[in-house]
């Protein structure tokens, strides 16, 4: 589905991306990890087209995306920083979207999930954080696309449309749609994804399944119970590496 071989990127004298090989299969869910800086949202902006990648290729389903729009149509994008106009109303937004885009997914569905109804005839301008990322959220699934890629998906959400975005996500993947998710929140990254990738200073520096990353670090240590295993995990793996 998406094939990247030796992606490499540097934005002045810094490193982003240094020779980023990866296949992400149909159907799956991949959590993107790593702190900041480490090349996560430049990895989804090369995908996309929007960063160009200084060296390396990237193919989705079989298709170069260099010099490559028509790629695009089958990915939907939640971006860290959406931004519409702000005087429109929410039903004039998804009116101008679905006129630009093609095969809907059910408008119905996601307006229900997150209960948008009350805020259909109000202007972006007007609405909360939460509010707003909740649209951007059934935007980037409304067209049906076979590609979605989510850029830190949970900022601004609450508790329980938290749980509405899960279900979202799962009832995607059932559908074979291949999801691509970045976000600081382990525990969130740990419930959704069938793998994860975890990136340092532009390089991949574990992928696999999230039982795979447990079992590279036990412990017994009792004194941070409230870290999950998987988050003590990721943390005792970047330790041994600085040792």
């Amino acid at each position: 589905m998406i094939e990247i071989k030796n992606l490499h990127k540097k934005f002045d004298d810094k490193i982003a991306l240094n020779g980023i090989n990866l296949k992400i299969k149909q159907g799956s869910v991949l959590g993107i990890l790593g702190p900041n800086g480490s090349g996560k949202t430049t990895l989804i902006k090369s995908i996309l087209n929007i960063v160009i990648p200084d060296c390396g290729t990237i193919k989705i389903m079989g298709s170069k995306t260099l010099n490559n729009s028509n790629y695009l149509k089958n990915i939907g994008y939640l971006s860290q920083s959406a931004e519409f106009p702000q005087n429109l109303k929410v039903y004039q937004l998804f009116e101008l979207m679905k006129s630009i885009r093609s095969q809907q997914n059910d408008q119905k569905y996601f307006i229900e999930m997150f209960k948008l109804n009350e805020f259909l005839h109000k202007k972006l301008n007007s609405l909360s954080g939460g509010t707003k990322q909740k649209i951007n959220i059934s935007l980037a699934f409304l067209f049906n696309p076979q590609i979605i890629i989510l850029d830190e998906p949970t900022s601004g959400l609450d508790p329980i449309s938290l749980i509405h975005l899960k279900k979202i996500i799962q009832r995607e993947k059932e559908k074979g749609k291949t999801i691509l998710v970045t976000s600081h929140i382990m525990s969130f990254i740990e419930e959704i994804s069938d793998d994860i990738l975890f990136l340092l200073e532009g390089s991949i520096f574990f992928k696999g399944k999230i039982n795979e990353v447990k079992s590279k670090s036990i412990t017994k240590e009792k004194s941070d119970n409230f870290i999950t295993d998987f988050e003590r995990a990721i943390i005792n793996i970047l330790k041994n590496k600085n040792d």
